[in-house]
């Protein structure tokens, strides 16, 4: 096996500390084209659809890739921008703020970069990148602040999957998850508040997270339990009592059962039930993309109007406001805890590079 580099490292590059944040994908453009091997990437994982590969690859294959494609890229060019995809450019200014936290509070030595786990930058091309720069301790933070097999465990896959082709693996810290983090809860509290600072509260605060089959659950994901637990802290933090928000879960596909209640049936209801205003954010997304720009910001605003709302109101996700940034850093900083006080002796390698090219 030819490993990764195997014949082009250099002993005496300079050590650097890497920090790795992903996300879940984007395609390359609001296109048919650039759709259908995006989606083909994403729907084959077996992490994301726990079906026989068989009975999945004919699915997927004839039915999904020829019809989903064109209704995706639709959905796409509601939310694209002169940025590109809002999920890579986000991830971008989260990459940049993250770096600039560390270097002001720990200094030089770390290189940060982000990556997609389906599309581009993909996982194995930053690795690559990190690898040839030296990087020989590495933290990787998913985005995905509850656990899922789908979404963080999908990464470790990948993660791991690269390191079976390298020769010279980096110390490794992988942050599972974040869902009852301080500083994460506070900067949710504290995004919610100031959405309050400026608009009236509504009768309800509706918290939605991406859905999943139940059957994940039943076969133990700890997703499920993760989201309920970060809802309670944020409205903990707030002071809510448990009549004045409710947890649903939304982006179901396919025919069996999913986390319930659903987003788009409970928005329906809740006009009937006496609930004419709402406000709805995403905790578990770190940034806007278009499960939430379009989904929760446009359909699920349809649903609710449509059904006798009077007031809907989407609370943007964290994105690179500062203080998520100041959250995010703060966790990472946790994980380079011994890492950043034992600095790298690269003169050892350094010497003997020297050597082996005075022998040679």
């Amino acid at each position: 096996m030819k490993y990764r580099g195997q014949a082009d490292y250099d002993h005496s590059t300079v050590p650097l500390t890497g920090v790795l944040l992903t996300n879940l994908g984007t395609p390359n453009a609001p296109t048919k084209e650039a759709l259908k091997p995006y989606l083909k990437q994403f729907l084959s994982d077996p992490r994301v659809v726990e079906v026989p590969r068989a009975i999945w690859w004919f699915i997927l294959n004839g039915i999904i890739l020829n019809t989903r494609p064109k209704r995706s890229a639709e959905a796409y060019s509601e939310v694209w921008t002169d940025r590109g995809s809002p999920l890579l450019y986000h991830l971008h200014d989260q990459v940049a703020g993250v770096e600039q936290r560390l270097e002001q509070s720990m200094g030089k030595g770390f290189m940060v970069r982000g990556a997609m786990r389906y599309g581009n930058p993909s996982i194995s091309s930053v690795l690559e990148e990190m690898a040839n720069a030296g990087v020989q301790r590495l933290v990787v933070m998913p985005l995905y602040p509850q656990y899922g097999g789908p979404t963080t465990g999908s990464t470790f896959d990948d993660l791991s999957d690269d390191f079976r082709q390298r020769r010279w693996l980096p110390d490794l810290r992988f942050i599972s998850s974040y869902h009852d983090d301080a500083g994460y809860i506070q900067a949710v509290a504290n995004s919610i508040s100031h959405h309050w600072a400026n608009n009236a509260r509504a009768d309800k605060l509706v918290f939605s997270y991406h859905g999943m089959p139940r059957r994940y659950l039943l076969n133990g994901d700890p997703y499920h339990c993760q989201c309920h637990k970060t809802t309670r802290l944020v409205a903990d933090a707030l002071g809510l009592p448990e009549d004045a928000y409710i947890t649903t879960f939304q982006s179901r596909f396919g025919r069996e059962e999913w986390l319930k209640p659903y987003t788009d049936d409970t928005l329906k209801a809740l006009p009937d039930q006496g609930t004419k205003s709402v406000q709805i954010i995403c905790p578990g997304f770190s940034a806007d993309c278009l499960e939430t720009i379009e989904e929760i910001g446009m359909e699920n605003r349809d649903y609710f109007l449509d059904a006798g709302g009077e007031r809907y109101e989407y609370i943007p996700c964290l994105n690179a406001e500062p203080e998520h940034i100041d959250a995010l850093t703060a966790r990472i900083e946790r994980e380079l805890a011994g890492w950043v006080s034992r600095p790298f002796d690269g003169q050892d390698c350094q010497h003997r590079a020297v050597e082996m090219g005075a022998e040679r």
